[in-house]
C-alpha cells in the first residue's frame, strides 16, 4: 500500500494532554506518508474542535461516554450509550476507508477500539501518562501496537517511544534560542530568570504561593515570568494587577519552546507532556504536582527527578518559606543549573513522534 492511497484515522481530544501528541504524529505521518488521508476524531465539546482544525486536520465527532466511576443512573445508561458511539465510530471508520486507527487515550478512543476491532482495522495506541487511563487499558487488550511515554508506563505490549511533541520543541537548541526568547518574552537578557507555569488554565495555589514570594526572589537579583492561565491575573494589595520590580506575569504564552529557552528554571505542575519537553530540551525545572485525582502528576515526575534533572515539592509545601529555602539557592547556582540540565538531557526523547509514525506504518504493513 503507498501512501497515497493511505487512508489513517486519529482519535483522542478533551484535554490538551490527548491532543499535543495527536497534532505531533498526524505531523510526522504527514512527512513519512505524503499524500495519505488524515482524519482526527473527537468530541463536540472538547478542545480538539479548536486546536484541530487550527492544525489544518480534519475532525469528525462522536458522542462523549464518560464511565461513572461509582453506581449510578449514568451506568445503568451506560451499555446503550456506549453502543451508540460505537456504531457511530464504525460509520466515521467506514466513510474513511480507514486502514488504520491510532490513538492517543480519552473518552473518544474506546468506541473507536471497539468498531476498529469488529473490522480488522489494526489498532495503534499511544499512551502519555505513567498511569494509564482507562480506554488505552481496554485498546491494550485488542492490538500488539502499543506505545508508550514513560519506560516505567505498565501496559499490554508496551514499548517505550517517548511523548511525541512539536518540531518546535523538539528540534529546540536552548543556548542559541535564549537571547531571543528573553527578548520576546520582555526579559532582561543576563539575569536569573524563574518561569512559572500551571498551564493554560492557570494553578491557583502555584499563583498564590509566587505570589507571596516575588519580593524575595527580587531581591535575591532573580527575574520572574509568571504565566498566571486563562482569567487568573494575580493581584496586588491595591486590587490591580500584581506589580513589582523584577516581575512579570501574563494569562498565556503562545509558543513554550520561547519559555524553555528562556528560562534558567521551570516551576510548573508536572503534567505528561510537561515533563516529557522539560528533558528533551534540557531545563530544569521544579514540579509541584496536581494534589487532586489518581497522583499520577507525581508519578510522572519521578523518573526525572529520580534522575536529577528536577525537584518535586508537595503542592501543599509550595510556600514563601519553601521558595526562599530552596528555589532561589537553586535559581541562583549556574554550575547545579547545568548538572540538572545535563541530567535531564540523557533521559528526553526528542524522535518520538517519528517513532510513533514508524509503528504506525509496520501496523498497517504487518
Amino acid at each position: 500500500m503507498t501512501s497515497q492511497n493511505l487512508s489513517i484515522v486519529l482519535a483522542g481530544g478533551g484535554t490538551a494532554g490527548h491532543i499535543s501528541p495527536l497534532l505531533a504524529i498526524a505531523a510526522a505521518l504527514r512527512a513519512a506518508a505524503p499524500g495519505a488521508r488524515l482524519l482526527a476524531v473527537g468530541t463536540p465539546a472538547g478542545m480538539e474542535t479548536r486546536l484541530v482544525p487550527a492544525a489544518g486536520l480534519e475532525l469528525a465527532t462522536i458522542d462523549r461516554v464518560p464511565f461513572p466511576r461509582k453506581p449510578s443512573v449514568d451506568l445503568l445508561r451506560l451499555p446503550a450509550r456506549l453502543a451508540g458511539a460505537v456504531r457511530q465510530s464504525g460509520r466515521i471508520l467506514d466513510e474513511a476507508s480507514a486502514d488504520v486507527l491510532v490513538g492517543v487515550g480519552g473518552y473518544v478512543c474506546t468506541p473507536l477500539y471497539l468498531a476498529a476491532r469488529r473490522r480488522g482495522i489494526p489498532i495503534v495506541i499511544h499512551e502519555a501518562n505513567t498511569r494509564p487511563g482507562l480506554a488505552n487499558r481496554v485498546g491494550s487488550f485488542l492490538t500488539r501496537h502499543v506505545a508508550t511515554a514513560f519506560d516505567t508506563t505498565r501496559l499490554r505490549h508496551a514499548r517505550h517511544v517517548g511523548m511525541p511533541m512539536r518540531t518546535e520543541i523538539s528540534s529546540l537548541d536552548r543556548g542559541a534560542a535564549r537571547a531571543a526568547a528573553r527578548e520576546a518574552l520582555g526579559l532582561d537578557p543576563t539575569s536569573p530568570t524563574l518561569i512559572v507555569t500551571g498551564g493554560s488554565s492557570g494553578a491557583q495555589s502555584i499563583n498564590r504561593g509566587v505570589a507571596a514570594a516575588v519580593q524575595d526572589l527580587g531581591a535575591a537579583g532573580i527575574q520572574t515570568f509568571h504565566i498566571t492561565g486563562r482569567g487568573k491575573t494575580v493581584l496586588g494589595p491595591d486590587g490591580g494587577p500584581l506589580a513589582v520590580p523584577g516581575y512579570r506575569q501574563v494569562e498565556y504564552v503562545d509558543g513554550m519552546e520561547q519559555v524553555y529557552a528562556a528560562a534558567d528554571v521551570l516551576l510548573a505542575r508536572s503534567g505528561a507532556a510537561t515533563v516529557c519537553e522539560v528533558a528533551a530540551v534540557g531545563v530544569p525545572a521544579v514540579f509541584v504536582p496536581l494534589p487532586i485525582g489518581n497522583g499520577e502528576q507525581a508519578l510522572n515526575a519521578a523518573g526525572l527527578v529520580n534522575a536529577g534533572g528536577a525537584l518535586l515539592v508537595p503542592d501543599k509545601d509550595f510556600t514563601a518559606k519553601w521558595v526562599a529555602s530552596q528555589l532561589i539557592p537553586l535559581v541562583t547556582d549556574p554550575g547545579r543549573l547545568a548538572t540538572m540540565a545535563a541530567s535531564s538531557r540523557r533521559l528526553g526523547i526528542r524522535n518520538a513522534d517519528q517513532r510513533m509514525a514508524d509503528l504506525v506504518l509496520e501496523a498497517v504493513s504487518a
